[in-house]
């Protein structure tokens, strides 16, 4: 068993332990400054980057001049890091690749902008895997992104480098994109709050609507459902899709008891105890505060996860084969990873395949519609093991074979929700105290149900006080592990 070593950034500066919502209230009560937060939060990312290696480009100046007078909203002058993968005005965007040398993007992404309307200030852009094709932020050449409840275990992806920045208080909210489990893997792996939401819910990012199914959705990774909450209430005051119900405010649980399935069993088979016991226990949980919950078939096979695998394969060739063209920026193939080749292989095998997978992917919403005729939400594991440590999903470290194998059993449970474009959530409802790593769980709900989501993650926040990285010393661990605990719910 390795030893544990956890990094955190907090203390006793003006940010303490507060969560972005808090921070926001300070400053609009002039009890700190814009300025001040700003400098607060570079001291402690610049610190946390050095054990993390969470940020892949960092411009202190440009944050502190704009902190001065930051765009006005809910969030003014709250410093915030947007993934490697989505344009800044004056940042590079460079996709976690070393396949990519790209210049700085002359303006932002149009995502961007409505992140930017709640007066956040862009400090710098955060680490990834590779183009997002890994469930963990691992480079082929610079050092891995690292978990900060565990600096030997994995934080996730492909918003790795996001989740271990938030998780290790160096800022308090950080934007994510998830594609087939980007948000709330990282959020599992970290303890922290992810929600993928519903389909188109926030401005789509440029390429998205081009897909032959969209399965990409833009978001928050923070520390709290109320951050959650707000950053979408916020975000429908720049654009509200009227084809979904507005979230408006939501500020604590909701009072209509829900018709909750649940399953603890993948396409490919059983999952860690620990997992199990995570989403068991919070079953109970549930129970106990009158929601009806009955444990259902997983509502999707083996076949799907076939289909997506094909879907998955054919971004790692296009961007192979035709990577200056698809990402219209100088790009060399000879720097890319082994998954990344790896998935354009399986393709090349399987491009045959491909106009039967997106005729099957395209149908999942209709799927998915019909299994919500009878629940109001379904939780899930967010991944079928607790969290790895470093190396294991490494694509430069196993065989192509091993690697595409080990990653799919690992993410079996998200990708379905990027397929159908409903909302899910990933909540730190359980712990690992053998290695003091988080357990997240997963809620879905129907199309545009993020209001349920928001009122669920609520009620379990209080009835189960989730653990904080500032709870358990080196010592209680090794008091935990001679007791042979294997996991520790958090309620």
């Amino acid at each position: 068993m390795t030893s544990t070593k956890i990094f955190h950034c907090f203390q006793n500066d003006i940010l303490g332990n507060l969560d972005a919502t808090g921070i926001a209230d300070l400053i609009h009560r002039k009890e700190i400054s814009p300025f001040e937060v700003t400098q607060a939060v570079i001291a402690r990312v610049k610190a946390a980057d050095k054990v993390l290696h969470g940020v892949a480009e960092l411009n202190e100046m440009r944050a502190l001049q704009e902190s001065i007078n930051p765009h006005a909203g809910f969030f003014s002058g709250i410093p915030i890091l947007i993934k490697d993968n989505t344009d800044v005005q004056g940042f590079k965007t460079c996709h976690g690749s070393d396949a990519i040398t790209s210049s700085a993007a002359i303006q932002n992404d149009v995502l961007v902008d409505q992140f930017l309307d709640q007066g956040f200030i862009c400090l710098g852009k955060s680490t990834m895997p590779e183009f997002g094709l890994n469930a963990s932020t691992e480079h082929r050449t610079a050092s891995p992104t690292r978990n900060p409840w565990n600096i030997n275990y994995s934080c996730g992806g492909s918003s790795g480098g996001a989740a271990a920045m938030v998780a290790a208080g160096a800022l308090p909210i950080a934007h994510a994109k998830d594609g087939g489990g980007s948000i709330r893997i990282p959020a599992s792996c970290t303890g922290l709050v992810g929600l993928k939401p519903t389909r188109e819910r926030l401005i789509a990012y440029k390429l998205a609507k081009k897909l032959p199914v969209n399965i990409v959705a833009d978001g928050v990774l923070t520390r709290s459902v109320r951050d959650t909450a707000n950053f979408y209430r916020e975000a429908e005051h720049y654009y509200r899709n009227s084809n979904l119900p507005s979230i408006g405010l939501v500020s604590g649980a909701g009072t209509k008891r829900l018709r909750i399935a649940f399953i603890t069993t993948s396409p490919f088979g059983d999952v860690d105890d620990a997992v199990r016991r995570t989403v068991e226990d919070t079953v109970k949980t549930l129970e106990g505060l009158g929601h009806s919950v009955e444990q259902v078939p997983l509502p999707y096979d083996i076949q799907f996860l076939e289909d997506f695998k094909v879907y998955w394969s054919m971004f790692a060739a296009s961007l192979r084969y035709f990577g200056k063209q698809v990402m219209k920026t100088e790009f060399d193939s000879s720097g890319l990873n082994n998954l990344t080749k790896a998935l354009s292989v399986n393709f090349l095998k399987n491009f045959y395949r491909l106009p039967t997978a997106l005729k099957r992917l395209n149908k999942t919403p209709q799927l998915m519609a019909e299994f919500y005729q009878n629940y109001d939400a379904l939780i899930m594991p967010v991944t079928s093991s607790t969290v790895p440590e470093i190396g294991y999903l490494d694509p430069s470290l196993s065989s192509p074979k091993t690697m595409i194998e080990r990653l799919y059993k690992y993410v079996a449970f998200t990708p379905i929700a990027n397929a159908s474009g409903n909302p899910s959530i990933s909540l730190p409802c359980g712990h690992n105290v053998l290695n003091n790593t988080p357990i997240g769980l997963q809620i879905q709900a129907p199309y545009g149900g993020e209001k349920t989501l928001l009122e669920l993650a609520f009620e379990l926040e209080e009835a189960q006080s989730w653990r904080k990285i500032t709870d358990m010393t080196i010592n209680e661990l090794a008091i935990a592990r001679s007791k042979q605990s294997v996991v520790e719910p958090t309620q």
